[in-house]
């Protein structure tokens, strides 16, 4: 299997699924394409190849990605609809969806009945990195395995190998729930300022050089200011991964207060009918509960 020539099957055209698929077409490697809706792969006709199903596009798939929304989505793919069982002897399954380390451990035991390797490689970077390039890649996998998707994943980013299958998703949620309480941390800071009289885009401006400074103050601060809500990763997929940490939590006996504190707020947040705003929009629900905007200038004059 040489490396330049991998010819790919990419299984979740969506927000992450469509530049990485770019990508990879730009970078020469010969793919076909799958979609629920099928004409989310409609811009790439006349570069790849597109299947009525995930077993047909996996056929004579050297690689196969899935950029999916959550393991029941994955497994339904994967398994219910015959992916894996379709797989040649030697390909290689690299899940660069977010789902629980144990279905990344069940999938690729179910790969190595078929001769096939498999690579848990969920992402960090959203849809500007996705777009850009530059995700962060956190794989779990044999070092062989690894080895074998690392001209896939020079494409799409930055990979580290973490550990065996499974490690990989275990990186995400350590991401995601730093990512979801600091969101979270944001939101409430900008809210305090700017209802005690200060501008939250000069509080944000001065906090950037200091030791509070971080890349969800850079990038999800502003959108708050701005209140641009638009998604890159929206609200229900930041849900869903603050309740698969719960849940590896309660697996490993361990009590996690902010995480718990934090998906109640995503919760609430979807339930009041924003699961597809970005989620930074979680300042939405904080102010819901507190009946007051932040606004751009702080309080208004009396």
């Amino acid at each position: 299997m040489s490396a330049n020539r991998f010819h790919i099957a990419f299984l979740g055209i969506g927000l992450m699924g469509a530049p990485m698929t770019r990508n990879l077409l730009d970078a020469g490697f010969p793919m076909t394409l799958w979609n629920r809706t099928a004409s989310k792969c409609d811009p790439f006709k006349g570069e790849a190849a597109i299947a009525d199903s995930p077993e047909q596009a996996v056929r004579d798939a050297d690689v196969v990605i899935t950029m999916l929304e959550n393991s029941d989505v994955v497994e339904r793919v994967l398994v219910e609809q015959g992916a894996i069982a379709a797989l040649k002897p030697g390909a290689l399954v690299i899940d660069m969806s977010s789902v629980q380390p144990s279905v990344a451990r069940r999938h690729a035991e179910l790969a190595a009945e078929k001769g096939a390797g498999y690579v848990d490689a969920p992402v960090s970077g959203g849809t500007v990195g996705a777009t850009e390039a530059r995700l962060s890649i956190m794989a779990g996998g044999s070092e062989q395995d690894v080895d074998r998707a690392r001209p896939v994943f020079e494409v799409l980013g930055k990979c580290t190998r973490i550990g065996p299958v499974g490690s990989g998703q275990l990186a995400k949620l350590a991401n995601q729930a730093i990512v979801g309480i600091t969101i979270g941390a944001v939101s409430e800071a900008l809210l305090l300022a700017a209802k005690g009289g200060a501008d939250p885009a000069a509080v944000r401006e001065a906090l950037m050089g200091g030791f509070a400074g971080s890349r969800i103050l850079e990038l999800h601060g502003q959108r708050m200011i701005d209140r641009d809500f638009s998604p890159g990763a929206p609200a229900r997929i930041q849900l869903k991964d603050m309740r698969m940490i719960l849940d590896e939590a309660r697996a490993e006996n361990l009590t996690l207060p902010l995480a718990q504190q934090v998906h109640n707020e995503y919760q609430s947040l979807v339930a009041n009918g924003h699961s597809d705003v970005d989620h930074s929009g979680l300042l939405l629900d904080l102010e819901h509960l507190n009946g007051a905007l932040m606004g751009t200038l702080g309080k208004p004059e009396k």
